[in-house]
């Protein structure tokens, strides 16, 4: 037997969704409290030894945090080929906008205390601001979008066309509406990392914001479901799936219904838990805030992060990528993907290496547990941001 045939296509199919959907909800959770908390500098902070508390919870950890952003932008590239082709493609300018901005953090980060001057430092702090809400934002509208459908189709070589045109088109109510969804869920998450982190001033604003933030990330999940059951038409599959077959989007049928996207809950009855964590984990968040309960504030907006995404991934299986031109031409699990001996060969590496990341990442923060030090940060000598 051939080492590659050991694992299935379907189920090597499957188990490259799940790890797709787990370096996204990673990235969300471990990146996300640096945008979240980038994006309250402006607000929690009012003096510049309280930015510079607010910095610092971030400044030592944020580059390892953006090691998932990469790690998901290559399982794309190398698992799913034709979305990697289509969204970052088509998606160029939303992408543009993310990369700009988050560039801003490291230059913010280097350059903020490299002259004693309160508008230079003021001007690097709102560009830290930025390099955390337009990631948060733009991020949102993108998935908004792809439930509402993308605009991009092939041909019969199978070659893509994205139809799409600005920017704008990308900022219709419904994506908006997700982005600010995903700005509130990652201020919540940004907010209860400082409360566990910063102490006096800072952590009883941040406490205020993250509170506000998380019934905020409820109430927009509540609308954004309602909203896609009764506005936002769904695809399903109307001929037969061949779940093991070549990548191949044309040979399959596809129609658009209204309330399609809720059809895997009434299959599937498990799957209503992730739309329950996203609203268990906001409102936990919302109750350890007001108890002061940190590190359960902070573990319960992650579980709200897992939930709110999850609801996504789940709700379009097995779609990943609707076309709303040409349904047809929609991406799925099933026919979207690599070949058999790619993705056994990447799960082959991701298996040996995730767990080294993870590790890692788990050592470093054990080394850096604690909160942030005000006075070591005015007196230098914390070698501090």
């Amino acid at each position: 037997m051939i080492l590659h045939e050991l694992i299935d296509y379907e189920t090597l199919r499957v188990v490259w969704w799940l790890l797709l959907g787990v370096l996204l909800i990673g990235f969300a959770v471990m990146d996300g409290f640096d945008l979240g908390t980038a994006t309250l500098l402006p607000f929690v902070a009012k003096t510049d030894v309280e930015r510079r508390v607010v910095i610092n919870a971030v400044g030592p950890v944020w580059e390892g945090n953006q090691v998932w952003l990469i790690l998901g932008g290559g399982a794309i590239f190398a698992a799913w080929p034709p979305l990697y082709a289509v969204s970052f493609s088509g998606f160029y300018l939303a992408m543009f906008a993310i990369l700009f901005a988050l560039i801003l953090r490291p230059v913010g980060f280097k350059y903020r205390s490299k002259r004693d001057s309160a508008a230079w430092r003021a001007g690097w702090d709102w560009a830290l601001f930025v390099g955390g809400l337009v990631p948060a934002l733009v991020m949102g509208v993108a998935v908004g979008n792809v439930l509402r459908g993308v605009p991009f189709r092939l041909d019969t070589d199978l070659r893509i066309f994205y139809e799409g045109t600005t920017l704008l088109e990308l900022l219709n109510p419904f994506g908006l509406l997700c982005g600010l969804l995903s700005v509130a869920m990652l201020v919540m998450h940004g907010g209860a990392w400082l409360v566990l982190k910063s102490e006096g001033p800072v952590a009883e604003r941040s406490r205020t914001y993250g509170s506000i933030a998380a019934l905020v990330t409820a109430v927009l999940f509540a609308l954004g479901g309602l909203w896609l059951w009764l506005g936002v038409d769904g695809y399903r599959i109307t001929s037969e799936i061949v779940t093991t077959g070549a990548s191949n989007p044309l040979a399959k049928t596809v129609e658009q219904a209204p309330g399609v996207w809720f059809e895997n809950y009434g299959r599937h009855s498990w799957m209503m838990l992730a739309p329950l964590l996203g609203f268990a984990g906001a409102l936990g968040s919302l109750a350890f805030f007001k108890a002061r309960r940190e590190v359960p504030a902070l573990l319960a907006s992650s579980v709200s992060i897992l939930g709110i995404i999850s609801t996504v991934g789940l709700s379009m299986f097995p779609f990943i990528l609707p076309s709303s031109i040409d349904p047809q031409s929609s991406l799925t699990v099933w026919d979207a993907s690599s070949s058999h001996l790619t993705l056994f060969i990447m799960l082959v590496v991701t298996v040996v290496f995730v767990p080294l990341v993870v590790a890692y990442t788990a050592w470093v923060y054990r080394v850096l547990w604690g909160k942030v030090d005000a006075k070591a940060i005015s007196d230098g000598s914390g070698h501090a941001y």
